[in-house]
C-alpha cells in the first residue's frame, strides 16, 4: 500500500481482514510504502503480517518492492530503508530481481533467545513429537532450522508449538529443510505471524547460511519451495544475496 501520496492508516483489525485468505485478499504480508524523510533511500517501507503484527524483514517483499520502484523510476538499482537496515536491491533480468539482506546475526541477544546457548544444536521440547535440535539465527528476523524432511501435514501441526517456544521472546520462523545435494535445499516453512506458506525469502537466506556453517552445503544455493524456487549466495562479504523472480504488478482499489 503506497502512502506517499495518500493517507493510509490500518489497525491491526485491518490488516487481519485484508490479509485473510478466505474472506480478504489473501496474504502473508501487508507492505506499507513511505517517503524516506532523510532522502538517503528510494523509500521507507513497514513490513505487517497476517497476524497485525510488525515484522523487520522479509525477502521477498523486499525483492517485490524493489522492482516495483525501479519499474516505477525506470531504474536498474534501488535501496530501501527497513526497520532491519537499508537494503540495496538491482535488477538482474526483465523481472528478476537481488537484494542484498545484510549479514547474518548468531548472537543470542540479537536473534533473540531467552539465555545463552548453542545456536547450532537448539533442543525444542515438542508435544507428542519429542525433542528436536535446530540451528537459530537472524536474518533480521528470528529463525531456526531443523534438517529433518516432515509432511506439511506435519509442519501445521509442529509449527505453532515452535513458533511460540518459550526460548523465543519475539517468537520464530520454522524451517524443515532437505539437502538435495551441495547445491540443492528443498524447504517447508512455517512462517512466524502467518503459518504455512508457500515461499519465505528470509527463511531461504536462513538457511543456506545455517547448512553451510553445517558443512552440507555450498555458499551458493537453490532453495526449492513447493511453487518455485530463490538463488542465495552468502558472499565473501558475509552479505547474504537473494535472487529470484517477479510477478507483474497489478495496481487495485480496496474498500476497507
Amino acid at each position: 500500500m503506497d502512502r506517499r501520496k495518500d493517507k493510509i492508516d490500518l489497525s491491526k483489525q485491518q490488516i487481519i481482514n485484508v490479509a485473510d485468505k478466505k474472506k480478504g485478499l489473501g496474504c502473508d504480508q501487508i507492505i506499507i510504502i513511505d517517503k524516506d524523510k532523510e532522502k538517503k533511500t528510494n523509500a521507507k517501507i513497514t513490513f505487517y503480517n497476517s497476524d497485525g503484527g510488525e515484522t523487520g524483514a522479509c525477502g521477498n517483499g523486499s525483492r517485490c518492492i524493489s522492482y516495483f520502484l525501479m519499474n516505477e523510476k525506470n531504474l536498474n538499482r534501488s535501496k530501501i530503508n527497513t526497520e532491519s537496515g537499508i537494503l540495496k536491491a538491482k535488477l538482474t533480468g526483465r523481472t528478476e530481481v537481488s537484494v542484498d539482506m545484510g549479514i547474518p546475526n548468531f548472537d543470542w541477544k540479537k536473534i533473540p533467545v531467552v539465555k545463552e546457548m548453542d545456536n547450532t544444536k537448539v533442543k525444542i521440547k515438542t508435544k507428542n513429537f519429542g525433542i528436536l535440535s535446530g540451528y537459530t539465527l537472524s536474518v533480521g528476523n528470528p529463525h531456526i532450522i531443523f534438517f529433518k524432511d516432515i509432511t506439511i501435514e506435519l509442519l501445521k501441526k509442529i509449527g505453532p508449538q515452535i513458533e511460540n517456544h518459550e526460548f523465543f521472546p519475539e517468537r520464530c520462523n520454522v524451517t524443515f529443510a532437505k539437502v538435495m545435494n551441495k547445491k540443492n535445499i528443498a524447504v517447508k516453512v512455517w512462517e512466524r505471524g502467518a503459518g504455512f506458506t508457500l515461499a519465505c525469502g528470509t527463511a531461504a537466506c536462513a538457511t543456506t547460511v545455517a547448512a553451510n556453517k553445517l558443512g552440507l552445503t555450498e555458499k551458493k544455493v537453490t532453495i526449492h519451495f513447493k511453487n518455485g524456487s530463490l538463488h542465495i549466495e552468502w558472499a565473501k562479504n558475509k552479505h547474504i544475496i537473494m535472487t529470484g523472480s517477479v510477478s507483474n504488478i497489478k495496481n487495485i482499489s480496496l474498500k476497507i
